[in-house]
């Protein structure tokens, strides 16, 4: 016997392997097959090719991305205006802003700001049922790199008597 189950295995595993690394995800007619994600998907503003070569780049600059509204009682609500700010030389979107929880509700400018033009995103905590020292985040999604900015208000909520 020229080969034995080990030798067998081992032929078999390797040709597995060697054919595996070999897969471009294309099809015969050198189209992404539908398993993959289409490249067209991905968007990256510094990989655009432009006739001048000139990148246009939203940057995002917030005044304070933390803001401590001090001590509520429980049932009040505490608000805050982020200042946001486009530095960079492309349009900024907000593409969108999820709080941590149900009880943190933002608000975001849907229109493109313009580079050197300022907006402002309006967190809202709600206290009720919660107590003790609080801290939420607001995700927002933009189209900056990097694509996330957290903000956070966080504020001490005491117990009605």
């Amino acid at each position: 016997m020229l080969f034995n189950n080990s030798s067998k295995i081992l032929v078999c595993s390797f040709i597995f392997i060697i054919s595996s690394c070999n897969y471009d995800g294309l099809d015969s007619n050198n189209k992404v097959k539908s398993d993959r994600l289409n490249p067209d998907l991905v968007k990256n503003n510094q990989s655009l090719i432009k006739e001048n070569n000139e990148i246009g780049q939203a940057i995002i600059e917030v005044d304070n991305l933390e803001f401590d509204f001090g001590e509520i009682t429980e049932g009040e609500s505490a608000s805050h205006n982020y200042k946001i700010k486009n530095v960079g030389s492309g349009d900024l979107i907000i593409s969108s802003a999820k709080g941590s929880c149900g009880c943190t509700v933002p608000e975001w400018p849907k229109d493109p700001i313009k580079p050197g033009e300022e907006g402002n995103v309006r967190v809202t905590f709600n206290s009720k049922s919660k107590k003790g020292n609080q801290s939420k985040r607001v995700t927002l999604l933009t189209n900056t790199i990097p694509n996330v900015t957290i903000l956070t208000i966080k504020g001490n909520v005491i117990i009605k008597n």
